[in-house]
């Protein structure tokens, strides 16, 4: 596993935690600092901005994820209830692709804040060095 591996769970383990973005990376620096030199950082850095979005509908998802993938559990919802109520077995096909989009979303959603997590600690480690 890379840097870029290991330090992509980190962030993803930091947004478990229930705390301010700025608690988050702070926690994040000191982390980052003891295990990863400064040339390392910085190519992780330009090669996470490379990746984030700067707009559109990926830039929505990384911050509005669950609305985004709402819609999606709502046919996943609505094709298990018809299918159901209705004795329909094509309804459960329903379920089953928006249980999966919405599932998909989520995860690109948490991947794409982990990142963002990271570049801002990454940043933050570059401004005060």
């Amino acid at each position: 596993m890379g840097q870029y591996e290991r330090l992509m769970l980190m962030a993803q383990d930091e947004l478990t935690q229930y705390s301010t973005d700025a608690r988050k990376i702070e926690r994040l620096r000191q982390k980052i600092g003891l295990s990863v030199p400064p040339v390392e950082q910085r190519q992780i850095k330009a090669q996470l901005e490379a990746e984030l979005p700067t707009g559109g509908l990926m830039k929505l998802l990384e911050t509005q994820r669950q609305t985004v993938a709402l819609p999606f559990w709502g046919i996943a919802g609505l094709g298990m209830l018809l299918g159901i109520s209705m004795l329909q077995p094509l309804d459960f096909l329903a379920t089953l692709l928006g249980g999966a989009i919405a599932i998909y979303l989520q995860r690109l959603g948490w991947s794409l804040e982990a990142k963002r997590l990271l570049l801002n600690t990454l940043m933050d480690l570059d401004s005060s060095a």
